[in-house]
């Protein structure tokens, strides 16, 4: 399987995540369905059948997480020496040429990936234009929604 690259925050969210669903999750809904089954009749326990539903979500979460973790390439951004240069783990903040609207962004891995938090996927358009470009260079970026030109203001490895 090939590597995952995961920012350091991103592998110990990942890895707090999966130690909630072993060591909460896991239990609980073992013990639901042990008290599901005391009901009775399992053909026709909706209780028991939400319960299982629940538990086979959960461990299937818990294989996904395992299996990233296993084949993640844990990049440390602070420790990169990209020379100013945008990298996977950098934080850049873009003006957009038409508007003057500036948006900061961090780019990192699919799986962290989340827009509200100013988090893109390396595998975005934006993020593919910015990568190993500098501060002060005009990327153009063609979006589903049309393209757009930004210029590159800062690039930080926080």
């Amino acid at each position: 399987m090939t590597r995952v690259p995961l920012t350091l925050r991103g592998a110990e969210a990942m890895r707090a995540e999966l130690k909630k669903l072993k060591t909460e999750s896991r239990p609980s809904v073992i013990k639901a369905i042990a008290e599901a089954r005391s009901h009775g009749d399992l053909s026709e326990n909706a209780e028991y059948h939400a319960a299982r539903e629940q538990q086979g979500f959960i461990e299937g979460r818990i294989q996904d997480l395992e299996a990233k973790l296993s084949n993640a390439e844990i990049i440390d951004v602070t420790t990169v020496s990209a020379s100013g240069r945008v990298v996977f783990g950098a934080t850049v903040e873009l003006e957009e040429e038409d508007s003057g609207a500036r948006v900061t962004y961090q780019i990192v891995g699919e799986d962290e990936a989340d827009i509200k938090s100013q988090r893109i996927s390396v595998g975005s358009p934006i993020a593919r234009a910015l990568v190993g470009k500098a501060e002060g260079d005009v990327v153009v970026v063609a979006a589903p929604g049309g393209t757009r030109s930004y210029e590159i203001i800062a690039v930080r490895y926080i």
